[in-house]
């Protein structure tokens, strides 16, 4: 029995084995003042470890906008890529919904 698992595992090792998925979040662009480059910031809602309030946090976002079509207030979605700059690992999906 140990043999036959041993075979699994190293199939499984080999070729089968698949890579993890990429972080994907939607945010609000706040600035796209520098070139092909967008400022998502994302909300996230937490529960307090204490005090079991629920409680927001803003995490802002450097992420690649090769086309430069971003603009201020737009709801995108952005996913992990490679790092492209020193700050810049995230990359722009698709625009989910335009500023008024």
């Amino acid at each position: 029995m140990s043999t036959e698992t041993a075979n699994t595992d190293e199939s499984n090792e080999s070729g089968a084995a698949q890579r993890n998925r990429r972080k994907v979040r939607e945010g609000i662009v706040t600035s796209v003042a520098m070139d092909k480059t967008a400022v998502v910031s994302v909300t996230e809602r937490v529960r307090h470890p204490r005090y079991f309030k629920t409680v927001q946090r803003t995490k802002k976002l450097y992420a690649h906008d090769a086309a430069s079509d971003a603009r201020p207030g737009d709801r995108v979605r952005v996913m992990e890529t490679r790092p492209i700059s020193k700050t810049k690992r995230w990359r722009l999906i698709e625009i989910v919904e335009r500023a008024r």
